[in-house]
């Protein structure tokens, strides 16, 4: 039970990884002149190359195992309506939107903007009642200190450079491109970051119903990224008309793709979709800080990225979020498992009678 309870923090953790691999070669992608929409769009293709077919072999798996179909497992023309609009809002949309602000911004600023996914989720599952806040509780301070941690993090990351600090590689892999932009580039990038992320944390919530209706969480997750695949497509065509834009060779471009595509769509969607479905979509999100310390110390290394005394501020603050909202969960469930035990001492004939009860336990565990 103990190893159980374990599996959604190794997740997590897993999931943060994915995401800091992900800013670093995308970003050298992207400083390499590989366009941002072709580049979504093979992304979400090879996704779907790989998730696809091990959807299919899983479903034939199941039906060979059970001689019925359960009705959750049916596709219906309304669970594919889901499946595309699913797909719009948490892939088309939001990672053309984030990769487009990337290219303004730099890897640092990225994973720091997504940080204010732990804010709007919890609010978007407050207001959907997925969430509760109790004013006068210890946890619920520690949520409303936490939210504010991480809101304060990311303010500070976007919006305060401060002194800098030398990379950490003099001649990194993928050499960074410094780009010359203004103060309102720099600002219209980082808040184009905080709205993709925005619709990043609906898509969250939303895969929680999704999952109840339809619990096979590989074929949806296979299911969403055709979709994506196919509305990308039609948007790289309508805005990348130079299709010598469309051609990959052996480079950054191509890992970048391919690592994207297998661990940074894929695997991640299934993860993010596995630990919603187990812990809750805040939970989730709430781990977002530790991509930031990765990636500041990654694309220092690996990108030669030069890093502020305000990324490093801003990540104090927004670890210090993650810590106090997951303090004020575990605190709720230890306080619902301790307004559980008195039901289970009634029916009890009297205080000797539980006593001695308690003894023979003990004396049976120790034999």
């Amino acid at each position: 039970m103990a190893g159980g309870s374990k599996k959604p923090y190794v997740v997590a953790v897993a999931i943060q990884t994915i995401n800091m691999g992900t800013f670093i070669v995308s970003k050298a992608a992207f400083d390499s002149g590989m366009n941002t929409y072709v580049f979504i769009f093979y992304r979400l293709a090879a996704a779907t190359a790989l998730l696809l077919p091990m959807a299919l072999i899983d479903c034939a798996c199941r039906r060979s195992r059970s001689t019925t179909s359960t009705p959750a497992q049916a596709m219906s023309c309304r669970l594919l309506f889901k499946f595309f609009i699913y797909a719009l809002l948490g892939n088309t949309f939001t990672l053309n939107l984030y990769h487009a602000s990337l290219k303004q911004t730099s890897a640092t600023v990225a994973s720091a903007a997504t940080n204010s996914m732990p804010v709007v989720t919890f609010l978007l599952a407050l207001v959907l009642g997925m969430e509760t806040i109790k004013f006068h509780r210890r946890s619920g301070l520690g949520k409303l200190a936490g939210v504010a941690l991480c809101l304060a993090g990311v303010l500070v990351v976007a919006f305060y450079a401060g002194p800098s600090i030398r990379p950490l590689a003099h001649h990194p892999v993928f050499p960074h491109m410094t780009q010359n932009v203004g103060n309102e580039v720099w600002i219209r990038g980082t808040f184009l970051l905080i709205l993709s992320c925005t619709t990043w944390s609906l898509w969250i919530i939303l895969q929680v119903p999704l999952l109840m209706e339809y619990p096979n969480k590989l074929m949806a997750t296979a299911m969403q990224c055709m979709f994506s695949a196919l509305q990308s497509f039609v948007v790289a065509v309508v805005v990348e008309k130079d299709f010598t834009q469309w051609k990959l060779g052996l480079d950054i471009g191509f890992l970048a793709v391919l690592y994207s595509a297998f661990l940074g769509t894929g695997a991640l969607m299934y993860l993010q979709a596995w630990c919603a479905e187990m812990s809750g979509p805040v939970f989730v999100v709430m781990w977002n800080p530790l991509a930031l310390v990765f990636t500041m110390f990654c694309s220092s290394l690996f990108l030669g990225e030069v890093v502020h005394l305000g990324s490093i501020l801003g990540g104090f603050l927004l670890v210090g979020g993650l810590y106090s909202v997951l303090w004020a969960k575990s605190n709720e469930k230890k306080n619902k498992t301790l307004q559980v035990m008195p039901v289970k001492s009634q029916g009890q004939e009297d205080e000797a009678t539980t006593q001695e009860n308690c003894e023979e336990a003990k004396l049976t565990s120790q034999v």
